[in-house]
């Protein structure tokens, strides 16, 4: 009793620590999966590797055939082939969530005094990481080859601010996933079944006037698309604000709709 007493007389008079706000939640949770980089390095192989391979094999194999030249095809492939890596790249953010639920990390998250979209707010700084150094890489590699942004620097860092916002957007849909399926596997297997026909079917890597009028009506329409012309528009210094707003317009209602969504899944787990 004395030793409590004597805590208690301590104490006494100190004032009780601020709780602390949203951001600060948010960039605890951002460092942790700063830390997954650190330590497993090798999770960006998968995220990288595949971009670099189908830059190189369609800008060798099928640029000539489908472009006139290498050179030519790469400047109109490129920039597709960035949104198509970020919107790839959103489908390990359910991978993420559903590994951190089966292990049980989350419901040690929900008991602790913090914001309850932290812990999401974390995930999504380790996606705005992996989409950034897999955007450089792939353009990097895409610089050597040949590819040349008519914009400069402006036009690039407008571009990368446009992958940002579309990885964001795009990544709600894997959370959501995340949270409904038990599995990363299984999350992996939905999330790509849904992409696959929505990145091919778009103007990533070739022009829709070749297409069918059926085919090219979805095409127009696609959201993949509206973000490949926009961002091809901004490495080229010729996007307007009617592109730029048509390639937001997913990743805002995406956000605006399943955020909540995500909350409330989680919230009632």
């Amino acid at each position: 009793m004395n030793d409590v007493a004597a805590t208690a007389a301590v104490l006494h008079g100190v004032e009780r620590p601020r709780r602390p706000s949203a951001v600060s939640n948010a960039l605890v949770f951002g460092w942790r999966a700063v830390l997954k980089f650190k330590h497993v390095p090798e999770q960006l192989f998968d995220l990288v590797m595949t971009p670099i391979m189908f830059t190189l094999l369609f800008t060798f194999v099928f640029g000539g055939a489908l472009a006139g030249s290498t050179s030519d095809y790469l400047q109109f492939f490129l920039p597709g082939i960035l949104v198509q890596t970020v919107v790839f790249n959103a489908v390990y953010s359910g991978m993420g969530l559903s590994t951190d639920l089966g292990k049980g990390l989350f419901d040690r998250f929900r008991s602790l005094p913090v914001w309850p979209l932290a812990p999401f707010a974390g995930l999504m700084v380790g996606d705005i990481l992996r989409h950034l150094i897999a955007a450089a890489i792939i353009l990097g590699i895409g610089l050597i080859l040949g590819y040349r942004p008519e914009a400069g620097l402006a036009g690039v860092v407008a571009s990368f601010l446009m992958l940002v916002a579309i990885g964001f957007g795009m990544g709600w849909v894997f959370l959501v996933l995340g949270l409904l399926i038990r599995t990363p596997t299984t999350v992996m297997t939905v999330g790509f079944t849904f992409l696959f026909p929505v990145v091919f079917a778009s103007n990533i890597m070739v022009d829709p006037a070749t297409m069918p009028d059926w085919l090219r009506a979805f095409v127009d329409v696609n959201p993949v698309s509206l973000m490949t012309t926009a961002l091809r528009g901004l490495m080229g210094g010729s996007a307007t604000a009617m592109e730029i707003g048509l390639a937001l317009l997913a990743p805002v209602v995406l956000t605006i709709v399943l955020a909540p969504t995500t909350l409330w899944l989680y919230m009632r787990r």
